[in-house]
């Protein structure tokens, strides 16, 4: 649902000035067609502006207030008509009977009764300063909702531009990456094999990302194979300096996880831990009762080389809360191990 500004368009301090010394300039103003300044200046001329200042006061504080009132009732920009019509209306109205209340009043204590075409004439008077005040009100607040809606379009056009940048991406990668994966190896000689089963491998990898981003979850079956095609990718280049072991039952559970969230925890373990003839990597994936657990030793690499942001586990932590999983996912260190416990979820 679309919302629209319907209170008042100036800010607090803004409008407070603005009425300040508006109603002391329009007061003044509302003397001169009266010739008040064919007087010489004294107690009555001051006298003469007191009276003005109160008019120009309750005329200018009941009609912003009756602008007030019908736009908060119509604030949409369709019914600015029907605002405008009744805002007319209502400020004839309400000049009519303040001129003529105030006037009579004024009139009973001067000593005199107020004649009803001396009334309709200071109504008249009176009418020309309020259209001014009202027209600076309503301008103002046309100017601003014109404003909002110049911001307004320009966010739905960087969103539109943003949204289809997005769709080229999507349709580059990894569609794009995974058709070019078959085509370079149909490419490669038939007798060299390594390189044969290390392309259909990542081309195994590509598909799995292009199937698994469209479901919330996945069998567990299906992201432990997805990860031995990923380990086996890596294997090639760092051979014996990471080591894997699985300690899985079979058959596996039928149980689900979220996709790719094993792959990231193996992931992050390649990335921030060293990984040396010296000192190779161990990495043990366990699947036991509801649970998976992805454990490797700890030894970070040095400061400067690829340093760890959090930003991965925060991820996974959430997508596993937001598809209710029984118990949170679990992170430790101890005894030189580093171990996640993602929890699984229902088929």
């Amino acid at each position: 649902m679309r919302h629209w500004r319907v209170g008042p368009t100036f800010t607090a301090m803004s409008n407070r000035r603005f009425m300040g010394v508006g109603i002391l300039l329009v007061a003044a103003l509302e003397l001169v067609p009266r010739g008040i300044f064919s007087v010489p200046l004294g107690r009555y001329w001051l006298a003469a502006y007191g009276i003005s200042l109160t008019f120009t006061l309750v005329l200018w504080v009941g009609n912003v207030a009756l602008w007030r009132g019908l736009l908060r009732r119509w604030p949409q920009a369709p019914a600015t008509a029907r605002r405008l019509w009744w805002l007319a209306a209502g400020a004839i109205g309400y000049t009519l009977l303040v001129t003529l209340g105030l006037g009579a009043g004024l009139a009973g204590v001067e000593g005199y009764h107020l004649r009803l075409p001396d009334g309709l004439r200071e109504t008249g008077l009176n009418l020309v300063s309020t259209l001014i005040v009202l027209l600076v009100y309503e301008s103002r607040h046309l100017f601003q909702q014109w404003q909002e809606n110049q911001r307004r379009a320009e966010q739905l056009a960087r969103a539109s531009t943003q949204a289809q940048l997005d769709a080229l991406a999507q349709q580059l990668d990894p569609h794009f990456l995974f058709n070019s994966l078959n085509t370079l190896a149909a490419l490669i000689e038939p007798r060299n094999e390594p390189a044969q089963h290390y392309v259909e491998g990542l081309a195994d990898v590509y598909r799995y990302v292009l199937l698994a981003r469209e479901r919330p979850t996945v069998p567990l079956a299906e992201e432990l194979a997805f990860v031995q095609t990923y380990l086996a990718l890596q294997k090639v280049r760092f051979r014996d300096n990471v080591q894997v072991s699985y300690d899985l039952p079979t058959p596996l559970p039928a149980r689900h996880v979220a996709p790719l969230s094993v792959q990231l925890l193996v992931e992050n373990a390649l990335k921030h831990n060293e990984a040396s003839r010296a000192r190779p990597l161990h990495l043990r994936l366990v699947a036991a009762g509801e649970a998976l657990r992805v454990e490797n030793t700890w030894q970070p690499r040095p400061a400067g080389l690829a340093p760890g942001t959090g930003t991965g586990l925060a991820n996974v932590r959430r997508r596993y809360a937001l598809l209710g999983a029984a118990q949170p996912v679990e992170v430790t260190q101890a005894g030189g191990i580093f171990a996640v416990t993602l929890p699984l979820l229902p088929a």
